[in-house]
């Protein structure tokens, strides 16, 4: 399975966006998904996780209450809603995919597209 993120953009702080990430060559509806942002400098990090079946989601808590996952095995497709954003949410956007549990380690996901650039404007 190959994953593609995108929707990235430039925004204004308090504004919001919507990351896409498609699934291609395989069985997406088993695979839990992940999204995970670097920001210059930093380490990558966890943002939230979205279960095969849509059933159960967790969220860092920098972005609990402001994103939210969602995902449509139909169009083999997760989406990453993302509102009031701030400057601190300036990274880069990526999509992963494992098949398990949620988790928030990146080193769990085996299964990773190219990212995406999310600028938040003061």
């Amino acid at each position: 399975v190959q994953l593609q993120a995108s929707g990235g953009g430039l925004v204004q702080a308090g504004g919001s966006l919507r990351l896409s990430c498609v699934a291609s060559g395989g069985t997406f509806g088993y695979l839990g998904t992940g999204w995970f942002r670097q920001a210059p400098g930093k380490e990558r990090e966890f943002v939230g996780a979205i279960s095969w079946s849509g059933g159960s989601t967790k969220y860092a808590d920098s972005v609990k209450g402001r994103f939210t996952i969602s995902r449509d095995n139909a169009k083999n497709t997760v989406y990453l809603q993302m509102n009031s954003l701030k400057p601190d949410d300036t990274a880069v956007y990526y999509c992963a995919a494992r098949n398990g549990i949620l988790l928030d380690d990146p080193l769990k996901y085996d299964r990773w597209g190219q990212g995406t650039l999310v600028t938040v404007s003061s």
